[in-house]
């Protein structure tokens, strides 16, 4: 069986919400890189995969799939066994349970967090803007507030959906991975049982693997 193919580059944060995924069940996999200077994503060939000119793109045989959290879970969906249940869909109230730390992660955390890490991170190193620090710090107190749920939630259960990992947890992976390279990473350290949560997600090879290629260069 061919690997499945996954277009865009490792260090993009929806590229690599659908790599944890394909680590995490062990699936085969090419990582196709598109050039964005050469404005690949525009192209003929990229908009048949991504009619929105965007990444990750994802192709299974003949099945090609856009937007990550999507072919992620096509991927769960594929590759589920005993053992790598990530979305819980045979247990109503555990996939409830899922859904709900999935929604929570779009709607709540992740806008709260990721312009942190465009003002850190991308903006001043691969735009050459500099960092709006009224920005930063209107998001960091949005952050505080929802990270205070996730410090109440933790701390009755090993992981988001309950006591076992999920794509909740995953889908949390890469922008917080590139939030702890900011300078503001040491928020974690007021919510003890969401910073054991992360060192726990840290802990496994799927994400020493990937944060190995996604680490930003100095």
């Amino acid at each position: 069986m061919a690997p499945v193919k996954v277009f865009g580059p490792a260090m993009s944060t929806n590229v690599a919400r659908v790599l944890v995924c394909l680590e995490e069940v062990g699936a085969e996999y090419e990582v196709v890189n598109i050039d964005f200077q050469a404005k690949e994503h525009k192209g003929p060939e990229h908009l048949a995969r991504n009619p929105f000119g965007q990444i990750p793109a994802f192709q299974d045989g003949d099945v090609v799939l856009f937007e990550s959290r999507a072919i992620s879970k096509y991927i769960l969906r594929k590759y589920k066994s005993a053992e790598t249940d990530l979305l819980r869909e045979g247990n109503l109230r555990e996939a409830a349970m899922v859904d709900v730390w999935t929604e929570v992660e779009a709607h709540q955390y992740n806008p709260a967090l990721s312009p942190v890490v465009y003002e850190c991170l991308i903006n001043p190193t691969m735009r050459g803007v500099p960092t709006n620090q009224k920005v930063v710090d209107e998001s960091l107190e949005k952050l505080r507030k929802v990270v205070h749920v996730y410090e109440a939630r933790l701390s009755k259960s090993k992981y988001l959906a309950g006591d076992f990992l999920s794509f909740a947890d995953l889908n949390h992976f890469p922008y917080t991975f590139y939030f702890m390279a900011t300078p503001h990473a040491s928020l974690f350290d007021s919510y003890p049982h969401v910073k054991a949560w992360w060192e726990r997600l840290m802990a496994r090879p799927s994400m020493k693997k990937l944060g190995a290629s996604m680490a930003p260069k100095p």
